[in-house]
C-alpha cells in the first residue's frame, strides 16, 4: 500500500487525506501547530492518522507521496529533506485532478481571481451545469472529487498551489493581471512569482485555451519571451482584437470561435475598471463553454461581488464605511483608491510582504485625506506617505482604527479598509479583519 503523508491539516489537506484515503492509500497528516477540533472529528472518522504540534521525521521521512499544504515554504528543513531523498512533494490540486474527469476552469492572478472565480461559477451555476468552486476559495478540490464529483470544476489557484503541480492542466486557463505579491516566498524575485503564475499553462496543449490581461505588460512580455502551446485569447479595455474580448463604445464585445457576444457595461452590477476586466475574463470563459448568451448578460447584471472586496458596509452620518480587507497587495488597493469619488479617510497596513507603495503616491495625493495606520509596525508606510498626507494616525487594533475614522470623516466621505498588506501581524487572516471592521462600524 502506497504511503500518502499530507503536511498540513487545514482544508486542503484534510480534503486530500480522505481522497487519498477512499484511493487505497496509507494515508498520515501531520500539522507544525494545532489542528481545528472540526478536522480532527473527520480525520477520526475515516480513520485516519494524525498528529499535531509537531513532525514527526520517522513519520513522514518513509512517504511515497507528500502532498504540501500551499502555506508552508518550500525552503522550510523538512521539505528540502524530502526533495532531497526524492520524494515527490505536490499540491492538492496536483493531488486530486488525477482522479477526476472533469472539465477544468483554473484562474490564478495578483488581483481579480477571486472575483473572477466566484462569477465565472455563478455563471455555470444560472446555466445549470454541474459544477464546484475550489482551491484557493471553498471547498477543499480534493474532499469535493472524493465525496460529490462534479462535470466542471472551477478552481481559484494560487502561485504556492501551482509551485506544487506537475501535470496538471486546465482546459481553460486564465491570468487576471500579474503584480508584485509574496516575494518573501520568491527571494523578492519577480521573475520567479510570474513564472510560479504562468505554470498554470505549463501543461496544456492546442485544444487548451490561455486567457489572459493584454493590458498587463508584465503578461504580455513573458508571452513573447516564453510561449504557451494552448489557444491564447487576450482581453483588454484598450485595444481591439479578432479573437478575445475588447472594450468599445461602452460595450464589451467578446469574439470565440465565430461566437459574437455584446453588451453594455452600464447593466453590470459590479463597479469599476478592474471589474469590467473580470466581467470579461468569466464571460469568455462563458463562451469557451457554450454557456447562452442570456445566461451570461443576466449573471453579469445580478452578480453582486465577493465579501471583503470593496464591500459596502454602512453609511453613517452620510459617511460611507467600505470594507476592501481583501486588498493583500499594492494593486489591489490601487483599484480601491482609483474606485473612490469622494474624500477617502484609508486604513492600511499590516504584514508587509515586501511592498514598494510608491505606485500608490498619485491616488493618495488625490483622493486621500488621512492614512490610519493599522499594523504592528508602520514604519515603510510612514516613510512613503508622511509628507504626502495631511494627517496620519498609528493605530494597533480594528476598533481604535474604526474610531478615530469616525472622527476625522465629513458628511461625503468614505472610510476605505484596503490594507495592501497580509493580516496575519494582528488577524487570524483578511476574513478576521474585515468581520472586525464591520463589527467595530456596526458598534459605532
Amino acid at each position: 500500500m502506497a504511503r500518502l503523508v499530507v503536511l498540513g491539516g487545514g482544508e486542503s489537506g484534510v480534503g486530500t487525506a480522505i481522497l487519498g484515503k477512499l484511493k487505497g492509500f496509507d494515508v498520515f497528516v501531520s500539522d507544525r501547530g494545532p489542528l481545528k477540533e472540526k478536522y480532527k472529528d473527520v480525520l477520526t472518522a475515516y480513520d485516519i492518522e494524525w498528529e499535531e504540534n509537531q513532525h514527526s521525521e520517522s513519520k513522514i521521512l518513509n512517504a511515497d507521496l507528500v502532498m504540501k499544504s500551499p502555506g508552508i515554504p518550500d525552503k522550510i528543513a523538512l521539505v528540502k529533506q524530502l526533495v532531497g531523498i526524492g520524494i515527490p512533494v505536490i499540491s492538492e490540486i496536483e493531488f486530486a485532478v488525477g482522479y477526476t474527469d472533469a472539465t477544468i476552469v483554473g484562474i490564478t492572478g495578483s488581483n481579480g481571481k477571486t472575483t473572477t472565480t466566484m462569477l465565472t461559477h455563478n455563471l455555470f451555476q444560472n446555466e445549470g451545469l454541474n459544477v464546484g468552486m475550489a482551491g484557493n476559495i471553498g471547498d477543499s478540490f480534493a474532499q469535493m472529487v472524493a465525496q460529490e464529483d462534479k462535470e466542471y470544476y472551477v478552481l481559484e489557484i494560487s502561485s504556492f498551489q501551482l509551485d506544487g503541480i506537475r501535470s496538471f492542466a486546465p482546459h481553460i486557463a486564465v491570468i487576471t493581471n500579474i503584480t508584485p505579491d509574496h516575494l518573501d516566498r520568491y527571494e523578492y524575485e519577480f521573475d520567479k512569482y510570474i513564472a510560479s503564475k504562468f505554470r498554470i499553462a505549463m501543461n496544456q496543449t492546442e485544444k487548451d485555451f490561455l486567457i489572459y490581461d493584454a493590458d498587463d505588460p508584465v503578461i504580455t512580455d513573458w508571452l513573447k519571451r516564453h510561449p504557451v502551446k494552448s489557444q491564447c485569447i487576450p482581453f483588454s479595455i484598450e485595444r481591439e482584437f479578432e479573437t478575445g474580448a475588447y472594450l468599445k463604445n461602452n460595450e464589451i464585445i467578446i469574439k470565440t470561435e465565430n461566437n459574437l457576444f455584446t453588451m453594455s457595461t452600464d447593466t453590470i452590477a459590479l463597479e469599476g475598471k478592474h471589474n469590467v476586466k473580470n466581467a470579461m475574463a468569466a464571460a469568455t470563459v462563458a463562451q469557451l463553454v457554450k454557456i447562452r448568451k442570456a445566461t451570461i448578460r443576466e449573471s453579469l447584471e445580478t452578480f453582486q461581488g465577493v465579501e471583503h472586496r470593496l464591500e459596502k458596509v454602512l453609511k453613517i452620518n452620510n459617511v460611507q464605511y467600505i470594507n476592501d480587507s481583501k486588498a493583500t497587495n499594492v494593486n489591489s488597493t490601487f483599484y480601491a483608491l482609483d474606485s473612490m469619488s469622494a474624500p477617502t479617510v484609508w486604513i492600511v497596513g499590516g504584514q508587509d510582504k515586501g511592498n514598494d507603495y510608491t505606485p500608490l503616491m498619485a491616488m493618495v495625493r488625490e483622493k486621500v485625506k488621512a492614512i490610519i495606520c493599522l499594523g504592528v509596525d508602520n514604519s515603510k508606510i510612514i516613510e512613503t506617505f508622511g509628507k504626502v498626507a495631511d494627517l496620519m494616525v498609528e493605530t494597533t487594533s480594528m476598533d481604535e482604527a474604526v474610531t478615530i475614522a469616525y472622527k476625522i470623516a465629513e458628511r461625503g466621505d468614505n472610510v476605505l479598509l484596503s490594507p495592501a498588506c497580509a493580516s496575519f501581524d494582528l488577524f487570524e487572516n483578511y476574513e478576521d479583519r474585515g468581520n472586525q471592521f464591520k463589527e467595530a462600524v456596526r458598534k459605532l
